[in-house]
Order: structure tokens, then C-alpha cells, then sequence
């Protein structure tokens, strides 16, 4: 009997890496029914760290709160709360791109992110939040402003929602600013991009969020404002990330940034199911020289002991592994086509276990 873990990512556009992970589970299954699979789905922080979370720690509450959206209209977002009173929140959820009706990135606001964070405190004495997926390019500031900071313009009127009104920031007002938990915040990021400049959020992310050159230029003023009245570090690794939401949380509320995969394989248990195990599954929906940077694949490959042996399994397969021993399987070889696999990959993410078992 084998000991097998399976670990991939989401594989974006298709699968959640909870159904990635039954799907290569199921293969697996069918072709060596006796061993023993655990299946502890990954995140990097971004879209999916909450279903990888509660995945792989079922005891994990799940709590849905109705909160504002980027754009204004209302949304529902999850949270967690762990069993030792942590609370896990995903920036998605509430503020993520998808929930936009339209991109907008000049008006998109965290407004709602603030919201979940203020309804987890409630129960929980230390945070996480999960940075990816954003909508959003105002620095956090929208999340901060619904725990309670104020911004104010020069002539000492509230600033409006959205990284545009940030321009015209002249102070904040911290009194009535809810007080992070005692625990703490971490900040789960797979990027390590800084607040400002030519690799900043502004020009970086925002145009992916629908930004125009002049709403760049406009969004670049903005963050470099709200730096300039908060302090902090804007040159920070990972103070860019959601939208500058990395540096917003770390000067207002002191926030850790950390490596979102690292953590999420920590909080999963991921690691030390590894110390037993003789095999493990990973994958996510392309894997190139990225992956190894720091995203779910890189950190499960450099977490895996010497013994165990290591299967990638990918929609794409365009790098090579760092060792040897890594047996690579592309889904779009097995499948026959990249469109093939795209129109069902959890059939060929199933073929695609089988294969793997195949060979022990």
C-alpha cells in the first residue's frame, strides 16, 4: 500500500483545486483501489484558498456575511474560522474581479473586504488574509476606510471609494479605526511586487482590471499619495499586491507579508503529511518557469522529502522540473489537444491519475 498525497492548485478557468484534487484522486483509484489517498487541495492566497483551507481542515467553520461589492452592489463573500480562532478571509471573495459587472479600476473599492474582516474579528483573534484576485487598485484603502479610518481631502471633506479619489488625499483619521486582533495579520501573496513605480500596482495589475493609460497614471497619483500621508514602506516586497492592499494593511495595521503558498501548505498540514508519504500529486493548469517561484507547485516540490516521489500533472507542460525524478504529465498530451482537455479536464485529470498509478 501506498501513501499518496494529492496537492495540486486550482486549475484557473477550469477546476478548483478541491475538484482538481478528487479528479487525480479518482484516477489514481481506479488503477491501485488499496492505496491510501490524502487529498489536501493548495492556494497561494488568492481565489480557491478558502475551499483548499476548509478542504484540509474539515473542522474549519464557514461563515457567509453580506457585504458591499467593488462595484457597489451587494455580495455575499465566505470566511473561516479555525479551530484555534483564526480567521481566514479571501480578498476575492468580496472584491474580486469577477464580482464586477464591468471592469472599472478607478471606482472599484475593498469597501466589502473591510466588511468580512470587521464581521471575522468579531470571533476570532488573529487573521489572514488572502491577497489575489482583486478588482481593485485603491491600496486597501476602501477596506480600511469600512474599519473605521477616514480620509479627508485638503478642504476636510470625507474622500469618496475607489483608488481614483486617492489623488486628492490630504489626512487620515485614525480614532474611531478598529484595532487589529492580538494575534495578528498575515498577508498571503504569491507576488513580490512593490507599492509604486514602472513595477508597481498601478502599472502592473491595473490594466488587467480594466485601466486605461490615464486611469493608470491617475491610480499611479493616488497609491503614491496615500503612501506619502501614511507612511510605511511602499518599496516593500508584495506591498503591490491586490491592488497595493499589501501596503495599505502593513503601515495602517502593521501586517506581515508572507509567501501565500508556503502558509496555505502550513496551515493544510501539507507539509508534514509529506514526512510519511510516498507519493505526491501536484499540478495547476500551467506549469513554466513560474511555477518554481514561490507558487503552489514550486513550494510543494521543494517541501517534498528526498523518498518521495513527485508527480506534476498540468494543462501545459512548458519548462522542465528542477530534479529528475519529477514525472511530468500534460493534459493536453494525454488528452491529445489543449482543446480536448479544456472541454472536460476533470475526465483527463482523471486519465491523468490512472496514468500516474500506472507506473508504481
Amino acid at each position: 500500500m501506498l501513501r499518496v498525497v494529492v496537492a495540486p492548485d486550482s486549475f484557473k478557468g477550469s477546476l478548483t483545486a478541491r475538484r482538481a484534487a478528487e479528479a487525480l484522486a479518482a484516477g489514481w483509484s481506479s488503477v491501485r483501489p488499496g492505496d491510501r489517498l490524502e487529498l489536501l487541495p493548495q492556494a497561494d492566497g488568492g481565489e480557491g484558498t478558502l475551499d483548499a483551507m476548509q478542504a484540509a481542515v474539515p473542522s474549519a467553520q464557514r461563515r457567509t456575511v453580506q457585504v458591499t461589492g467593488p462595484d457597489g452592489r451587494p455580495v455575499e463573500a465566505d470566511w473561516l474560522l479555525m479551530p484555534g480562532g483564526e480567521a481566514v478571509v479571501e480578498f476575492a471573495q468580496s472584491s474580486g474581479l469577477p464580482l464586477m459587472r464591468e471592469p472599472a479600476a478607478v471606482g472599484a473599492t475593498s469597501f466589502g473586504l473591510g466588511q468580512v474582516i470587521a464581521a471575522a474579528l468579531r470571533e476570532a483573534d488573529s487573521l489572514v488574509i488572502g491577497l489575489g484576485g482583486s478588482a481593485t487598485t485603491d491600496g486597501a484603502a476602501g477596506a480600511l476606510q469600512a474599519l473605521g479610518l477616514v480620509l479627508r481631502d485638503a478642504e476636510g471633506t470625507e474622500l469618496g471609494r475607489g483608488g481614483g479619489a486617492l489623488a486628492a488625499l490630504a489626512s487620515v483619521d485614525r480614532a474611531s479605526l478598529l484595532a487589529p486582533p492580538p494575534g495578528g495579520v498575515r498577508l498571503l501573496t504569491d507576488v513580490t511586487n512593490p507599492l509604486l513605480g514602472p513595477t508597481g500596482a498601478a502599472p502592473t495589475f491595473a490594466p488587467q482590471k480594466g485601466a486605461s493609460p490615464a486611469d493608470v497614471a491617475l491610480l499611479e497619483r493616488g497609491l503614491t499619495r496615500w503612501a506619502e500621508v501614511l507612511g510605511g514602506d511602499p518599496s516593500a516586497p508584495g506591498a503591490g499586491a491586490a491592488g497595493g492592499a499589501g501596503f495599505g494593511f502593513a503601515a495602517v495595521w502593521g501586517a506581515r507579508l508572507v509567501p501565500g503558498s508556503a502558509e496555505v501548505a502550513r496551515l493544510s498540514g501539507l507539509e508534514s503529511a509529506l514526512q510519511d508519504a510516498d507519493v505526491l500529486i501536484t499540478g495547476e493548469g500551467r506549469f513554466d518557469a513560474t511555477s518554481l517561484g514561490g507558487k503552489v507547485v514550486g513550494h510543494a516540490l521543494d517541501s517534498a522529502p528526498a523518498h518521495v516521489k513527485v508527480v506534476v500533472v498540468a494543462g501545459q507542460v512548458d519548462t522542465m522540473p528542477p530534479r529528475a525524478d519529477v514525472a511530468l504529465l500534460s493534459l493536453t498530451d494525454v488528452a491529445g489537444s489543449r482543446s480536448a482537455a479544456l472541454s472536460d479536464p476533470e475526465y483527463w485529470l482523471r486519465a491523468a491519475g490512472a496514468r500516474a498509478a500506472s507506473g508504481y
